[in-house]
């Protein structure tokens, strides 16, 4: 840790120790004995570790999810963004989390085994929101109409079904995620493509407006 632990604030000890957490829970599952494992490994007193995950389980996978975004950030910033298109920018940006998630897939599967549970859903999709957020302000997407909304809902759900064939993928460099996560994203770009033609007022093709103008008015 590049910060002593005896000078870190609880906030700072939670986003740092969760990696380990992470680690441990290969083997122990997201509970107090991770917790623990983890501690010791890192030279964190186990009962000052507890106060930084009053919410237990859900407190650690939520600041394992914001040390995947500290992972993103670091491998993705601005400037290399910046020459890339959306689409690339977007495929880039999930695939950087899957590289920070790497080698912890039974970590994962037991974290979304947890999300999946009734009093947590609520909570585990306020947490694919703000990672569909993170990564479409990393895109520079400044949206504030409905789009801010779909795009966020869509990238989401791409990542959510990401996740599910990334934790149970044996294939080689984890290729059949990475042509999963290709053909998705391929397919919400013709849509966004088909959408903003469908919806471009002036184009010499079907016009809404116009077709409902002339339901209302019709031709004489």
């Amino acid at each position: 840790m590049s910060i002593a632990v005896s000078d870190m604030t609880l906030e700072e000890l939670k986003l740092a120790l969760a990696p380990a957490i992470a680690d441990a829970a290969v083997f122990d599952g997201w509970t107090d004995a991770a917790l623990v494992s983890a501690s010791e490994a890192e030279g964190v007193d186990p009962d000052v570790a507890r106060l930084a995950y009053p919410g237990g389980a859900m407190d650690m996978i939520a600041a394992w999810i914001a040390s995947v975004d500290v992972a993103m950030f670091a491998a993705l910033p601005a400037e290399r963004l910046a020459v890339m298109k959306v689409r690339e920018r977007i495929r880039s940006l999930v695939q950087a989390r899957l590289d920070a998630i790497e080698g912890r897939e039974e970590a994962l599967r037991r974290a979304l085994a947890i999300m999946a549970m009734p009093q947590n859903v609520a909570r585990a999709g306020r947490l694919g929101w703000a990672s569909a957020d993170a990564m479409w302000r990393l895109a520079g997407d400044v949206a504030t109409d409905y789009n801010h909304y779909t795009k966020r809902a869509i990238l989401a759900s791409i990542y959510t079904a990401t996740l599910a064939v990334f934790v149970n993928d044996e294939s080689e460099g984890k290729a059949d995620t990475r042509a999963f996560l290709d053909r998705r994203i391929d397919g919400v770009m013709r849509f966004e493509k088909a959408k903003a033609q469908f919806l471009r007022p002036d184009a010499e093709r079907f016009s809404v407006t116009r077709f409902l103008g002339r339901l209302r008015y019709p031709a004489r």
